[in-house]
């Protein structure tokens, strides 16, 4: 139940429901330097994270469980993989997945827009399509939104999967899939019909013409720090 300005930085492991209602401000969870284990590959947060979230910044490096984002309605959150139902009647706010998801990806999902990099190729195989569509990266806002949710994350956590990733991004960013529902099918970041748009890429962000940036647009050193605040 974080709350706007509201900062928690937790180094080690967490359990269930981090995040659970969380509506504003920032959280962020990353291992021990000396832990010993490959943070893409190891789970560090539980199920059901960021369950009914409305707001906020949410920044794991490790693994989700299962049900991450479920009922999610403005989070902004990035985790390098998790367990099955992820975005489940998700509503709003953006969920970045940097590592292989499982089973019944978006189902009974209404808003908001998911990125998922595929590393196996076998995506399209988890996704519950009853409602969501999902494509490539095609749109220039879409892009845009997702590489700087990728620099937050990789600033906030020092992800080592999130700087391969940028490292090689041209490459890597074909990687990934956008999910989305119906009612973001006409937004800026789903579909290139739409000119003038300003792009979100955090949740927290104080003011639009701080942090909202135009199609085409990056963010500048003084926004990414202010932004980050």
């Amino acid at each position: 139940f974080t709350l706007p300005g509201m900062k928690l930085r937790l180094t080690g492991e967490a359990n269930d429901y981090v995040g659970k209602g969380m509506h504003g401000g920032e959280i962020v969870v990353l291992p021990e330097a000396d832990a010993g284990f490959v943070a893409a590959d190891s789970s560090i947060v539980g199920n059901a994270c960021l369950y009914g979230a409305t707001g906020g910044d949410f920044h794991a490096n490790g693994r989700a469980g299962e049900r991450f984002c479920v009922r999610n309605s403005g989070a902004y959150a990035v985790c390098e993989g998790t367990g099955d139902h992820c975005c489940e009647y998700m509503t709003g706010g953006v969920v970045v997945a940097l590592g292989t998801v499982g089973r019944n990806v978006g189902a009974g999902m209404t808003g908001g827009i998911g990125y998922f990099y595929d590393e196996d190729g076998r995506f399209n195989e988890r996704v519950n399509g009853e409602i969501v569509k999902f494509q490539r990266v095609g749109t220039a806002a879409g892009e845009l939104q997702l590489r700087n949710v990728i620099e937050r994350h990789f600033e906030k956590t020092g992800s080592e999967k999130a700087e391969a990733i940028l490292d090689n991004w041209d490459e890597e960013k074909a990687k990934f899939w956008q999910v989305y529902p119906p009612s973001e099918a006409q937004s800026a970041v789903v579909s290139d019909t739409i000119v003038g748009e300003t792009v979100k890429v955090s949740a927290t962000a104080p003011s639009e013409e701080l942090c909202y940036l135009p199609v085409g647009a990056g963010l500048s050193p003084d926004q990414t720090t202010r932004c980050a605040d």
